[in-house]
């Protein structure tokens, strides 16, 4: 199994994240391609630079001729530009009001505001631009779920619905290009797996748009919710929002470096530079060690089980469906016959044990029961990697599963056949054969 492991020595940016995709082999015009797509005016800067004697690729992104810039920067140039107004539009109404010394009143404006402060784009917006792009299903998929991460982040901190979130940096053109180019660039890196170590968050204080931070800033924090991370050597903002949220959605699990045989590795450089330390993110890929892919992964789950003998059952599909929406692994239930021979139904919910609390509350709130049962089992569970295939009417996402390096499983996924059947009016079971059967098609090939 081909991997690839993020080294977050110096934290991630989404500049660093497409600079470490390039130097890994990337192309750079298809990442050219992609910004020209969007239709945003952006246009992409590759160069090769120097960070404390590393070399590394840099990729910078360029809007209305201006270059994009760590947020500290873009904030203290935003201040100075507006002190600057300011003073300007106190001359000039000084100077006007000496000119008309009888009595005219000044009808001179404050200065327009600077042509590339950021655009703050809703989610809804964002959604619409990368569906419309021409890209891969997989890779849209990918880019508006690391911004529903932003936005689940920046919901919860504000306590907003999501869809009322207007970002500011991260809605900016240059953020959209990094995080769009990031879900393709992934795509054409062709690894099944990508692990990140922990992360350098660095420290300090950091201005953002609704005022100044310790480092890491509020979004950040959320978004890096049970990944390991620390802070190390510099004061200043090493993980930006884009980066946590990239790794966030990409990154299926955290840690050290796995045995592999490493193939490359690769450099991708931030916009600063810091005396005596690399301000770079490495990515090192390579083939999983055979006894490594053998075995399989172990976690802890909460279970959570409720006994319902008087629940409206049109009720209790709505329940599974919320307890899904708010992030269960899984749920299900079992007809059980309970006291005074009444029937009744065995809710059983599987979660992160991170999220058990707040599933348990849904099922009160949501069900008849009076009381939930909870406790921690572990499992194992098969390597488990996504594939997506073409068929006549688009593509079909494949759930593949394996152990010791060969498929044991593989499975068409459920919603895009069922999308795909409801609007080519086709049976749903003839998409899930026509997905098998090109999948088993492309690994003969």
């Amino acid at each position: 199994m081909r991997i690839a492991h993020l080294e977050c020595f110096s934290g991630i940016s989404g500049d660093m994240f497409l600079g470490a995709l390039v130097d890994a082999g990337v192309s750079p015009q298809l990442l050219q391609d992609t910004v020209a797509a969007l239709g945003l005016g952006a246009k992409l800067e590759v160069s090769r630079v120097m960070r404390s004697g590393i070399s590394a690729t840099k990729v910078d992104v360029w809007v209305d001729g201006e270059k994009d810039m760590p947020r500290e920067e873009y904030w203290a140039k935003q201040e100075a530009s507006h002190s600057h107004a300011q003073h300007e539009h106190h001359e000039h109404e000084h100077a006007h009001e000496h000119h008309h010394a009888h009595g005219e009143s000044s009808r001179a404006g404050a200065p327009a505001p600077h042509k590339h402060a950021h655009s703050h784009r809703g989610l809804n917006e964002i959604r619409k631009i990368i569906s419309v792009s021409a890209i891969s299903e997989s890779a849209k998929r990918a880019a508006i779920s690391i911004f529903e991460a932003l936005g689940s982040a920046e919901a919860k901190i504000h306590a907003v619905p999501i869809d009322s979130i207007h970002f500011h940096e991260v809605g900016s053109v240059d953020a959209i290009v990094d995080i769009v180019c990031a879900a393709v660039g992934v795509e054409a890196l062709g690894v099944e797996e990508i692990v990140c170590s922990s992360l350098n968050v660095g420290g300090g204080m950091v201005k953002c748009a609704h005022g100044t931070f310790p480092v890491p800033a509020p979004a950040t924090v959320e978004l890096l919710k049970d990944a390991p991370v620390y802070s190390a050597n510099v004061q200043a903002e090493l993980v930006t929002p884009t980066g946590a949220a990239i790794v966030k959605t990409l990154a299926k699990r955290f840690g050290v470096l796995p045995e592999m045989k490493v193939e490359k590795s690769a450099y991708g450089a931030g916009s600063r530079e810091f005396p005596g330390y690399p301000n770079v993110l490495r990515i090192v890929i390579g083939e999983a060690a055979a006894q490594m892919t053998a075995k399989t992964q172990s976690d802890t789950i909460s279970v959570l089980e409720a006994n319902l003998d008087d629940l409206n059952p049109q009720v209790f599909g709505y329940v599974m469906d919320r307890l899904l929406e708010e992030g269960a692994l899984d749920v299900f239930g079992v007809p059980v016959q309970m006291k005074k021979n009444r029937p009744g139904t065995l809710l059983t919910v599987l979660c992160k044990p991170g999220d058990a609390d707040k599933l348990t509350q849904l099922v009160f709130s949501e069900t008849t029961t009076l009381g939930v049962r909870r406790r921690e089992e572990s499992r194992q569970t098969l390597a488990r990697r996504w594939e997506s295939v073409r068929t006549e009417w688009g593509e079909v996402r494949i759930k593949i599963a394996s152990m010791n390096g060969t498929v044991t499983n593989y499975a068409p996924e459920y919603e895009d056949c069922r999308r795909i059947a409801a609007e080519h009016h086709v049976p749903l079971k003839t998409v899930m054969q026509e997905a098998s059967r090109a999948y088993l098609k492309n690994e003969m090939h």
